[in-house]
């Protein structure tokens, strides 16, 4: 190799390098310095953020009594402090308790065996001599067998326990009165941040009077509990590790 080639080789592979390693130009940035937080934004206002869609029933013509107290579509007599309107706060109670079990084993074993042969032709049955060689059994023409046997068993144990409280935003007023929520939490330890992300939909019927609500009355829920930082860097395996774990087919 010319000295040419081997430094555009060297050029190349330094490239890649710094290619794969973009993003590290930012934790280069935050060497002796704790993970910053993010700031307090719009939810809606989230790169990907789409309003969210279900099938609702037909509208209903709302309806006026003259010199009544009760309030046409009103659910409660007396006025509370529930979240009710878009960018009101209430409390999710998250209590993800999650334990599977299972166990399979399967086992089969086949044996097939089978037998062809010729004793009577019209009394040509010797003339096959002539075809095939003397030695020939014409009783035993052909026999085959075979026998195949497999087995297999498998487990999964899994155990899943989260509990935690988190406030989130009332973003979205569907037609049917259904509310859609989203919060997020962070929090810093030393050198390690846990996000908690909740998401989903909530009737205000399900809210209690404290203005609280239980993760298992969100429907189309989505949590998500994670963490960014030195620790979780160091459990990742690097981007090269990652590649070769996609590409190496063996």
């Amino acid at each position: 190799m010319t000295p040419y080639s081997l430094s555009r080789a060297c050029l190349s592979a330094g490239l890649a390098l710094l290619v794969a390693n973009c993003g590290a130009a930012d934790r280069l940035k935050q060497v002796g310095q704790p993970p910053a937080l993010a700031a307090i934004e719009d939810p809606t206002a989230q790169p990907g953020y789409r309003p969210v869609r279900m099938p609702m029933p037909d509208p209903e013509v709302a309806t006026y009594q003259a010199n009544s107290l009760w309030q046409t579509g009103s659910r409660g007599f007396f006025k509370d402090q529930r979240a009710q309107k878009v960018g009101d706060i209430l409390t999710v109670k998250v209590q993800v308790s999650d334990r599977a079990e299972f166990e399979n084993e399967t086992e089969r074993t086949r044996t097939n065996s089978e037998g062809l042969g010729l004793n009577n032709l019209f009394g040509y049955e010797q003339a096959l001599n002539k075809v095939l060689p003397e030695a020939v059994d014409n009783e035993n023409l052909v026999r085959a067998g075979s026998t195949s046997s497999s087995s297999g068993a498998g487990s999964v144990e899994r155990s899943e326990r989260l509990v935690t409280n988190v406030a989130a935003v009332v973003t979205q007023i569907l037609p049917n009165g259904n509310l859609v929520v989203e919060g997020r939490q962070e929090i810093r330890v030393n050198f390690e941040i846990r996000e908690l992300i909740v998401a989903g939909i909530v009737r205000p019927e399900d809210i209690d009077s404290s203005n609280q609500i239980d993760s298992t009355k969100i429907a189309e829920a989505r949590i998500a509990y994670g963490g960014r930082g030195q620790i979780t860097d160091v459990q990742q395996p690097r981007y090269g590790q990652q590649v070769l774990d996609i590409l190496l087919p063996f």
